[in-house]
């Protein structure tokens, strides 16, 4: 079963004029639309424990706080989802940059990208070390590069040469993040126990829409605990951890990175809403595949072009949050939904 979490009502916006013909798009002209900027915030779909609910849940909601004033300032859906997820990736209680899981050897490997829905500009970063914000490091390859991405000791190299933020591994891993490792080690547990749990999948990720139209997505991630060294999972992977298109929307996923991967699930999405369908029902159609073709489980947020949103996901919870029209709504179990005012 996909739960059902929430949407904004669909508004009325104008359609772009635009056909798919043998050489590709045609006509992509875009009627004056009155979008209003919306942002929307996950922390991870997986089986938050209660003693990390609260924090859990005022994470996403400082993110997602955070990017929309970014976009009520002006400020285009790239910025404001490259600062959302910074947010989360200083915040231990998630698992990307500090509060990052430990590998099979003890160490801690960073994957993270962002993708410009504009242009389909992307940056991603696999099995990097020591950055405080893998986030701002993609967006870095993303403008800096010819490249898509980088990953391991090349990657590490030209953070080096642009002089990227480092930390010391030890500032990014938590006393329970090392209980833990202890733990799968001590009863060797294997990563596919781990996802069986629905335990570990707390990669966090943004998707924003700007008064200009433009879409713009964001995931990063410090994997699963135990995991293979080298092993890059779903965030990363264009298409699979995330994806941005003006002409259709953005999205960001969580959950179990192999299964994301094998149904490239973000991609899956936008190919229902293509299809006409909404968000909602897109996102609950592809999170159902994943679940019926390859037994895995997660959960993603959407935006669509308009400015209709959702939030989904069919493990026992997911941290989310979303802001629009100053109105912050947010959740964590199946079914819930909060809201209050934002005070910018």
């Amino acid at each position: 079963m996909v739960y059902i979490i929430t949407t904004s009502e669909e508004r009325n916006t104008g359609r772009d004029h635009q056909s798919f013909g043998a050489r590709g798009w045609k006509g992509n002209r875009k009627e004056k639309m009155d979008i209003k900027p919306v942002i929307v915030v996950h922390g991870g779909a997986w089986a938050i424990p209660d003693d990390l609910a609260e924090s859990s849940k005022t994470g996403v909601k400082n993110a997602a706080t955070h990017g929309f004033s970014i976009l009520s300032d002006g400020g285009s859906s790239l910025e404001a989802v490259e600062a959302a997820v910074r947010i989360p990736e200083d915040d231990t209680a998630f698992d990307a940059g500090h509060g990052a899981v430990l590998n099979a050897d003890g160490d801690v490997e960073l994957d993270a990208i962002i993708m410009d829905g504009k242009n389909l500009a992307v940056g991603a970063v696999s099995c990097i070390k020591n950055i405080a914000h893998p986030v701002t490091f993609a967006r870095t390859i993303m403008e800096q590069t010819p490249h898509v991405m980088l990953t391991g000791s090349g990657a590490n190299k030209f953070a080096e040469e642009m002089k990227i933020e480092k930390v010391p591994t030890e500032e990014l891993v938590t006393l329970n993040a090392v209980k833990e490792w202890e733990q799968y080690q001590k009863y060797k547990q294997s990563v596919t126990s781990l996802f069986n749990t629905e335990r570990t999948h707390d990669t966090v990720g943004a998707v924003a829409i700007d008064s200009k139209g433009n879409v713009s997505c964001a995931t990063s991630t410090g994997g699963i605990t135990n995991k293979m060294v080298g092993r890059v999972g779903d965030s990363p992977i264009i298409g699979s951890g995330a994806y941005a298109d003006n002409f259709t929307g953005a999205v960001s996923t969580t959950g179990h990175g192999e299964s994301i991967m094998k149904v490239t699930l973000a991609r899956q999405v936008l190919f229902y809403i293509e299809k006409g369908e909404t968000p909602k029902s897109a996102a609950d159609h592809a999170l159902e595949y994943m679940k019926e073709r390859v037994h895995g489980r997660g959960g993603l947020i959407v935006i669509s072009k308009s400015g209709e949103w959702a939030a989904r996901f069919s493990t026992k919870r997911m941290a989310w949050a979303s802001a629009e029209n100053n109105i912050l709504t947010y959740g964590l179990n199946p079914g819930e939904k909060f809201q209050e005012k934002i005070c910018l």
